[in-house]
């Protein structure tokens, strides 16, 4: 029983402290083989699939993927990375920003500087 307690305890401080499981306003993604409409389509969908998904936006121009998460959930990068490398797509990079996809859409638009 007292070997349960510790490993209770261990879990418990690994959830509280880990960084995987803290949550993101934004996670990004650097993703080549973006080239067509129908690819945003096809990831943008396999990304809503997630229950921790909010919002998805993909730019075909900078091959970045984003996706905004409900409050206080997360998904692990190697989930992310397996539906994209699974949809046909290479993952070059993944970073979880502060920003919100709101601002992300904004930084993105050609007219901004």
């Amino acid at each position: 029983m007292n070997t349960i307690r510790k490993c209770i305890h261990l879990l418990a401080a690994a959830l509280l402290a880990g960084p995987a499981f803290t949550s993101a306003a934004t996670i990004e993604m650097d993703v080549n083989g973006l080239v067509c409409a129908f690819c945003a389509q096809g990831i943008e969908k396999k990304l809503r699939a997630f229950p921790a998904t909010e919002d998805v936006l993909v730019s075909l121009e900078k091959k970045l993927v984003a996706l905004s998460t409900k409050e206080g959930q997360d998904i692990a990068d190697d989930l992310l990375k397996a539906a994209l490398t699974d949809a046909g797509y290479t993952v070059t990079s993944i970073h979880r920003e502060t920003e919100t996809l709101q601002d992300v859409r904004r930084r993105l638009k050609p007219d901004a500087r």
